[in-house]
């Protein structure tokens, strides 16, 4: 039985669904979108329907990704606005370009002096509301070019800061140069900028190693789906559906 034709019909996806997704690691937020959009419109017969998410993952960022179809896609503004909360992993003693594993090492730091109880003290540093400056490597624009034009083409720029909100931080783990997190935080929070904040604030370096949405407002991950499992057209339990 399929899913979508089953439980699903053109009229409803145009009245407006909301889908929630486990993203994989590599894929970006657009290729998620599209394979959605493709599935549905070519299991309904659909020739146009808009679908859309809320809020991106970068490509090695995994989990919460909100799909949105039909005229559910007007909320999706309202749904972005909403508090997030992400796991992952910093790695202290090395910084890269983009704040990631995008791109390659390009300093190393000491990190002897590190203890749990250092490691605690420059947390309370990033917890409350805050000025974050976003990493070069991003999709914002200035002058009319995405950040990362100007960080691919060798080009510097200055980038304002904005002010953002962390309402929880926790550290989950300590097995240097690694340390596990938990962080709940406001809309346009880049977590790839407290790492290499946090590197910074430690007196060595960090980069962001591994993340993943596990909230976003009230929808959780453990309430999403693979895509594997949202486009198996032979299992009756698909997309989880709001």
């Amino acid at each position: 039985m399929d899913f979508f034709k089953e439980n699903f019909n053109a009229e409803a996806l145009l009245e407006g669904k909301i889908f929630l997704i486990d993203k994989p690691l590599g894929w970006t937020s657009f290729q998620v979108v599209n394979k959605i959009r493709w599935h549905l419109k070519n299991t309904t017969g659909l020739k146009k329907l808009k679908v859309g998410h809320a809020g991106t993952l970068d490509p090695l960022a995994t989990g919460l990704l909100i799909i949105c179809t039909g005229k559910k896609t007007k909320i999706i503004s309202s749904l972005q606005d909403t508090e997030k909360e992400y796991r992952g992993t910093f790695t202290l003693g090395t910084t890269t370009p983009s704040y990631d594993m995008e791109t390659e090492i390009n300093q190393t730091y000491t990190t002897d002096h590190i203890t749990p109880q250092l490691i605690e003290k420059t947390k309370g540093l990033f917890i409350g509301n805050i000025q974050q400056q976003p990493p070069l490597f991003s999709a914002l624009k200035k002058d009319g070019k995405r950040l990362y034009e100007y960080a691919r083409a060798g080009e510097t720029t200055a980038i304002a800061k904005r002010n953002i909100t962390i309402s929880k931080f926790e550290i989950t783990r300590i097995e240097l140069p690694d340390l596990d997190f938990l962080i709940r935080c406001s809309k346009g929070t880049y977590i790839r900028s407290i790492a290499h904040d946090f590197g910074k604030s430690i007196a060595s370096g960090a980069h962001l190693s591994a993340l993943q949405r596990t909230q976003s407002g009230s929808f959780e991950l453990k309430d999403a789906y693979t895509i594997e499992s949202a486009l198996n057209y032979n299992s009756d339990i698909n997309i989880k559906s709001k």
